[in-house]
């Protein structure tokens, strides 16, 4: 994105009480350095970390900290502050804030305003890491992307209580990058960033017969694989998602077909094809049983434990990895593991001949299968990247632009 389509921007600044609040000021830094007018709201505890005066040099603007501010209050200052900017950015965005926002307090001047306005907001998350986690704080967090509220980092690290974890303030040229992807999304003119791209997402887990009344499967619920069918179609995808038995609702914008085996998974997603990205985010089964019984199998007095032969299901992601046509031009695998996450994760994007591999960890202490939050490391051909501890959605709207940067870039280089 050029720098003159920052060039006049106006962003409304909400500097909130954490010591990454320094990073606020390289912020306004950059964002003057592109010609963008910055405004700042200080609330009391950011002023414990950055000063008026540090601030209202960088922007030269008046910093605003005070909902009773008589000379700006007679022009009612917080609706002028709410509407006149183009993005409001919130950073950082700390546990007590989020928690404001979701639930539309408004006790001083940063959330009266938030509460006010009709423009985009755009939060920084910065705690302690058990803040993070705690689910207090992501209940607010999939509450404020419901509503629309746009989210960068938070990223892991070492944190200034001496703690390591997810809930550090992403860097400012992160916070900077999302800005512009922010304008960059809504610059299109009514057309969204994907449209004309065809995506192909597999979800759920597939159900491998035993008999009439018995099956093979697992525990994923399909919570990613919908999320990730749903943040593509938002960003204008024409998504196809291939899910296995799930309770979840069909994702708005996409065209959902429901299998239950492997092979018919399989089967789905080939006449699916041709598409521009597949995601095989499904926990497929990886054996079946040879020959299902077509009547239940009776438990009979003193009868012998039946035997049961299990014979390998079709590895779908191998399969559209290594299509000589209509393969897809990026491929998209998941590797959940329960030890060794990274080094299993390498291992199997080599093995299966897919672009990118989303690895995370399965154990049944984190909760993943079936749960809200995830932790997932993105593996492709240049490396590795660790994003933190994520709700199931923020995963999938991450991953979606993450694939959006994909094709902008190939489109460049065409």
């Amino acid at each position: 994105m050029s720098d003159s389509a920052l060039q006049n921007r106006s962003i409304l600044l909400i500097v909130g009480g954490g010591i990454a609040a320094y990073k606020c000021l390289e912020l306004i830094r950059r964002l003057r350095d592109k010609g963008v007018r910055v405004r700042v709201i200080l609330t009391e505890a950011g002023a414990q970390f950055v000063t008026p005066l540090s601030v209202g040099t960088l922007t030269g603007e008046p910093v605003f900290q005070s909902l009773f501010d008589l000379t700006r209050e007679a022009e009612i200052g917080h609706i002028e502050l709410s509407r006149d900017a183009d993005l409001l950015v919130v950073a950082p965005a700390t546990a007590d804030l989020m928690a404001k926002m979701a639930n539309g307090l408004a006790g001083d001047l940063a959330t009266t305003t938030l509460l006010a306005t009709d423009k985009p907001v755009l939060i920084a998350p910065a705690m302690n890491v058990r803040m993070w986690a705690h689910r207090a704080t992501q209940r607010n967090l999939e509450r404020l992307m419901a509503d629309g509220i746009e989210i960068v980092g938070p990223n892991e690290g070492p944190m200034a209580c001496n703690e390591y974890g997810p809930g550090r303030m992403a860097e400012s040229a992160e916070i900077l990058a999302a800005i512009e992807q922010h304008f960059s999304e809504n610059a299109f003119k009514g057309e969204l960033p994907l449209k004309g791209i065809k995506a192909l997402v597999t979800s759920g887990p597939t159900h491998e017969p035993i008999d009439p009344v018995r099956y093979l499967a697992n525990r994923s619920s399909g919570k990613q694989g919908y999320a990730i069918a749903t943040a593509l179609a938002r960003l204008g995808a024409e998504t196809v998602l291939v899910s296995g038995p799930t309770n979840l609702s069909p994702p708005p914008g996409v065209t959902v077909k429901n299998v239950e085996t492997a092979r018919e998974m399989l089967a789905a997603c080939e006449a699916s094809l041709p598409v521009d990205v597949a995601v095989c985010a499904a926990a497929v089964a990886d054996w079946r049983v040879d020959i299902d019984a077509t009547q239940k199998i009776k438990k009979e007095p003193g009868a012998s434990t039946p035997e049961l032969r299990l014979v390998e299901n079709p590895d779908i992601l191998a399969t559209i990895s290594h299509l000589t046509t209509n393969r897809p031009s990026l491929v998209v695998g998941f590797a959940a593991e329960t030890e060794k996450v990274i080094e299993h994760a390498v291992a199997k994007r080599a093995r299966k001949g897919c672009d990118w591999i989303v690895a995370n960890d399965v154990s049944p202490e984190t909760g993943v299968m079936g749960g809200e939050l995830n932790t997932v490391h993105l593996i492709t051909r240049d490396g590795q990247e660790d994003w933190p501890l994520l709700p199931k959605q923020a995963v999938a709207e991450r991953l979606a632009r993450r694939i959006l940067a994909h094709f902008t870039d190939r489109d460049k280089n065409a």
